[in-house]
């Protein structure tokens, strides 16, 4: 069945007549007569009964239009739904990103819900090794990573730098210095996470190439519970500074550098370069490189 066709039905239905269905659609009354013949035909059962003066629905077409009108319905929500995505009525935005990549993310969220604040944004966790192939396999629109994914058809927005220092309670000895080295902070209480990861790799291995040891006596599931840590003074912990800014500006956390842990690495907000992208994530791509530096 026709969805216009059914909408011949109804007003035939409603005004109970022909030839007044056919003054309201603007259509001649011998169309109209076909386009129902036409249902008729299709479902083998009479929708009006012809012996009565006026369209009266037989049993047949008492259903039809309850079933009619849901259909035409779903078909104008269907239409609006779409003509929602096209105007970010609507939609949503995927991003992959680790725990410690969600602070660098926030800012940017932030400057589009200016603009579009009905989009959902919906950020998930995934480790870092996966964000590159669920990009380029179209099931995350983004993803935050801070090194270079093997993956080929990639393109990346700077969205900061990545820089590692040692988190302390105000009140520990080393708050009076601005930096410490790898071997002061092997003699404190370290605090770790337990989830594998390039930073935490690569802190590792300076400790091992230095044959000095890492003293992780503490690991824990999570930055926030690993920072709550060090504030109750349980130790120190080597993370980047963007998880702890909030902290390190209010004082309740001391940010110590560590010369050798210097990273020269950027945090970047990968995408495909080609491919159909949604309005929402184009739209979110628009704002994202109105202000930062795009690189193959």
């Amino acid at each position: 069945m026709d969805l216009n066709e059914l909408r011949v039905f109804l007003q035939v239905a409603s005004e109970r007549s022909f030839s007044r269905a056919a003054l309201k659609l603007h259509r001649t009354q011998p169309a109209i007569s076909q386009s129902i013949r036409r249902i008729e035909n299709s479902l083998g059962e009479r929708l009006f009964d012809r012996t009565t003066k006026d369209a009266t629905l037989t049993e047949a077409g008492h259903l039809l239009r309850d079933y009619a009108e849901r259909l035409l319905r779903l078909s104008e929500e269907a239409e609006s739904a779409v003509r929602d995505l096209k105007d970010l009525r609507r939609g949503r935005v995927l991003i992959g990103a680790n725990e410690g990549s969600v602070h660098v993310i926030l800012p940017l969220i932030e400057r589009f819900r200016k603009t579009y604040p009905l989009v959902h944004i919906d950020v998930r966790r995934v480790p870092a090794r996966q964000i590159g192939a669920e990009v380029t396999q179209g099931s995350l629109d983004f993803g935050v990573l801070t090194f270079q994914p093997p993956e080929q058809g990639l393109k990346s927005v700077t969205l900061g730098q990545d820089e590692l220092v040692m988190l302390i309670h105000p009140s520990n000895i080393l708050g009076q210095q601005k930096e410490v080295t790898l071997a002061e902070c092997a003699r404190q209480t370290v605090i770790a996470h337990n989830d594998p990861s390039h930073v935490r790799e690569h802190v590792l291995q300076l400790f091992q190439e230095q044959d000095i040891p890492a003293n992780i006596l503490i690991s824990l599931p999570s930055l926030e519970g690993i920072k709550r840590a060090v504030a109750m003074e349980l130790g120190v912990a080597i993370l980047p500074r963007r998880c702890a800014e909030a902290e390190i500006k209010r004082r309740e956390l001391l940010a110590l550098q560590v010369p050798e842990l210097k990273l020269n690495r950027q945090v970047r907000l990968i995408y495909r370069s080609s491919g159909e992208r949604s309005h929402a994530s184009a739209a979110f791509l628009t704002v994202l490189t109105s202000e930062s530096t795009t690189t193959e």
